[in-house]
């Protein structure tokens, strides 16, 4: 009986000692053996996914340095279900730390799905709650997953927000520009996304290689400039009673963009916190009728062509005919014998009107498209509209057009588009192509934006002889509020009707003025717009004053020496 029981005990001990060797043996041979790779990948693939890791944003700098876009940090929140522990840790610390509910973070936490995106982008200071509570004794969140992202900042806050536009997300949660620099140099900015791996544990989320930064963007723009110009519209805004406005400053020497700002304006930090104002940015955007303001590049013509001189006499009968349409002046009467630069003075549309007939329409539209007008400038900066010139042969296009054209009526051009066809005028006849890119600084190389013209519409002496024309005309005439003490300044004042259905609006207009100085070195040439003004109707009484107020800071701000200094300082110069 005895030896049975031993009989069976040692084969019990043996079976028991053969599966423990065999136990062993496996285990050395899946450590050692040929299959260590198959279960190295197995766990890699378990506790690893592949990501798509975008580059740190480039950052956006005025002309000096000062910086106008950079990056903080905000945080992608996600759970990897087959690492939770405690379900129940998890759940109360994301539903205090998120606007979600518990059974949304159950339902992730039960998911099948190795990944699940519960949050993006969540504020800095959510991320580093859910942290804390990782380190906190007794609180067990593994599974949660933080990924640090880029999140795009604006110190100026409000500060050339039309200009720089915003950063957004698009469906594949990549960040991405919108409208203004972002837009357009997104591609820049953003640079090259990288594959690589992703460890899901907790917080272990640096990219693997890391990607290279986006390009650094240095801007034509002067903050300090774009400060003074937002402060004086939203000043002219408020106090004309104007639905909306626009000002824009350039060098017209170079065609660099020195300011460029719209009201009502927004915060890109914030962009979904509030409805974005239409167009965002009325400068490349918002197509207007100019107005008077046209009948600078319509007076260049007559001069260039050789039609008339600045002392060429002209009767005005208060009407003229053109195309069976009866034209008259803004204030309906008759100013009887004037000059070419009484006509600018005046601003005397039947004068215009007698100038475009006089020179043909093909010699007048011939200007028009050779100071760009109906066409885009290709400044660099996104959503740019071209306006729209009609000429003989299109449908839309009548023989009292060539008329009405003259004084800016049935033409559409943009703030900047204008400003860049006067920009010829300032600049001795010569167009330059206007942009806000100033360099581009990408790790160790760079790339300056080179100073390009467009073209020459006219020649430096008709340039020269209607900037001094319309300095005389600013000088003599109603809009005197738009004068700079101590130095000379050309500029024109437009009061435009607005088209509604079947007609034009007879109580309100937009009231502009573009003007440069000093005449003979511009430094600056500035357009202002302002919608629907209620204080009064007309440019000379809303658009023009707020130009001498920007102008008297202006030469300041950019050093410029009263026009006597400046002859002093020629003459001794050797």
């Amino acid at each position: 009986m005895q030896d049975t029981i031993f009989s069976r005990l040692r084969w019990v001990t043996g079976g028991m000692a053969l599966t423990a060797l065999l136990i062993v043996f496996q285990l050395v041979r899946i450590q050692f053996g040929s299959n260590t790779g198959y279960f190295r990948d197995l766990g890699d693939e378990v506790s690893q996914q592949p990501r798509e890791f975008a580059p740190a944003r480039g950052r956006i700098f005025d002309r000096d340095g000062e910086l106008l876009a950079t990056n903080d940090v905000q945080y992608e929140v996600g759970i990897n279900p087959n690492f939770v522990i405690r379900p129940d840790d998890v759940v109360r610390v994301l539903t205090e730390a998120l606007s979600l509910s518990e059974s949304e973070i159950r339902t992730a936490i039960d998911s099948d799905d190795r990944y699940v995106l519960i949050a993006r982008p969540v504020s800095a200071e959510v991320g580093e709650y859910i942290n804390r509570a990782q380190e906190t004794d007794g609180v067990n969140i593994s599974g949660v997953s933080l990924t640090p992202i880029d999140h795009r900042a604006y110190p100026g806050g409000v500060l050339g927000a039309g200009t720089l536009g915003f950063v957004g997300y698009n469906q594949l949660n990549n960040q991405i520009g919108y409208y203004g620099v972002e837009g357009f140099y997104n591609d820049l900015l953003s640079g090259k996304s990288v594959q690589g791996i992703q460890q899901l544990v907790p917080f272990d989320t640096e990219p693997n290689p890391v990607p290279a930064q986006g390009a650094d963007l240095v801007l034509t723009l002067d903050r300090d400039i774009q400060f003074l110009v937002e402060g004086i519209l939203r000043d002219a805004v408020q106090r004309y009673g104007a639905e909306s406005g626009t000002i824009v400053v350039m060098d017209p020497q170079t065609g660099e963009i020195l300011a460029m700002a719209s009201d009502p304006s927004f915060d890109p930090n914030n962009y979904g916190a509030a409805t974005l104002p239409e167009p965002l940015n009325a400068g490349v955007t918002g197509q207007y009728e100019p107005g008077s303001t046209f009948k600078v590049l319509t007076m260049a013509a007559a001069l260039d062509s050789g039609l008339v001189t600045p002392n060429t006499p002209f009767t005005d009968n208060g009407v003229i005919e053109v195309g069976g349409a009866e034209i008259r002046n803004w204030d309906g009467g008759a100013w009887g014998a004037v000059d070419m630069t009484g006509c600018m003075r005046h601003s005397l549309n039947v004068c215009m009107a007698y100038l475009s007939t006089s020179m043909g329409a093909n010699t007048f539209y011939d200007y028009m498209k050779a100071f760009g007008i109906g066409s885009k400038t290709n400044v660099d900066l996104s959503a740019e509209s071209p306006g729209h010139l009609k000429v003989p042969g299109d449908t839309d296009w009548y023989d009292s057009d060539l008329g009405t054209n003259s004084f800016g009526q049935g033409v559409a051009v943009t703030p900047l588009q204008l400003l860049t066809a006067i920009g010829a005028v300032a600049n001795d006849g010569v167009m330059m192509q206007p942009h806000i890119l100033k360099e581009v600084r990408n790790g160790d190389a760079s790339h300056t934006t080179s100073i390009q013209p467009l073209g020459q519409p006219i020649t430096a002496d008709t340039a020269r002889t209607l900037s001094a024309m319309l300095a005389t005309s600013l000088e003599t005439g109603e809009a005197q509020d738009a004068l700079v003490p101590g130095y000379r300044i050309a500029g024109k004042t437009g009061t435009a009707s607005i088209p509604v259905p079947g007609g034009y609006d007879e109580t309100q207009t937009i009231a502009s003025f573009v003007g440069w100085g000093p005449i003979d070195d511009p430094k600056f040439l500035v357009l202002v717009r302002l919608d629907r003004p209620s204080a009064s109707i007309w440019g000379s009484e809303t658009a023009a004053p707020t130009f001498g107020v920007l102008a008297q800071r202006l030469v300041v701000l950019m050093q410029i020496p009263p026009d006597d200094v400046r002859v002093q300082m020629a003459a001794t110069q050797p």
